[in-house]
């Protein structure tokens, strides 16, 4: 990928993600079950991330972020989409942390913009953490092949091949290859936390009402406030 070399966190903030996401959560009063249970992820990845024993991917972040009613900027300085255009050897690579998933940013921001876009650079045995979220979004294959899974349909796609399916749904992904693979991500999603300092633009549809499922988070810690 261009720039790989260069990659390094963005990670924003003096003190670790995981304490400044813990932080604010109790600033706020809620418990782990209240933020995951809004964010559509598990109480235990929850409990994770605030101890930085694991690494959000950027929806996850973007998806807590919200709930936490905290721009992304606070936790992540990503490029910030101004241009109608990108160029291949120009894009900055980044991610939450180096050793980590990375993206590069595609779509641009405007008055009325919905589709978010970035390329992601997906390690090898990397699993993303299941999650679900209102909108809708697709993954096309660059390079390299992946494991999808969409609640309980599982598919494997190679470079050329494609998935697009409900955000709603529980989703998550697997390289399980000994190969990094690239993927185009299209989503409804706001992944850049362009939305928050504007809550009433025209793009800011896909918000994160997350349908709630029986049993949903029970097995895990459910009244911790960590």
């Amino acid at each position: 990928m261009e720039g790989e070399n260069a990659v390094q966190s963005t990670e924003t903030g003096g003190e670790p993600l995981g304490t400044r996401l813990r932080e604010r959560r109790q600033e706020l009063g809620l418990t782990l079950k209240a933020v995951a249970d809004a964010a559509g992820l598990s109480v235990g990845f929850i409990s994770q991330v605030e101890r930085d024993l694991t690494v959000p991917s950027l929806a996850s972040l973007a998806s807590i972020s919200r709930v936490l009613q905290t721009p992304m900027t606070k936790f992540l300085a990503q490029p910030r989409g101004g241009q109608p255009h990108t160029r291949h050897d120009e894009r900055p690579v980044y991610a939450v942390q180096a050793n980590g998933l990375q993206y590069e940013r595609l779509s641009a921001r405007f008055p009325g913009n919905v589709l978010n876009s970035v390329i992601v650079h997906e390690p090898p045995g990397m699993r993303s953490e299941p999650i679900r979220h209102e909108g809708e979004e697709m993954f096309f294959i660059l390079k390299g092949a992946i494991t999808i899974e969409v609640e309980d349909e599982v598919t494997v796609l190679s470079a050329g091949d494609s998935i697009h399916f409900d955000s709603t749904r529980r989703h998550s992904s697997w390289n399980h290859t000994t190969e990094t693979v690239s993927i185009l991500h299209v989503c409804t999603m706001d992944v850049f936390g362009d939305d928050l300092a504007d809550d009433n633009r025209l793009g800011n549809r896909a918000r994160h009402k997350v349908r709630q499922e029986p049993g949903d988070n029970d097995s895990e810690s459910e009244n911790a406030t960590g």
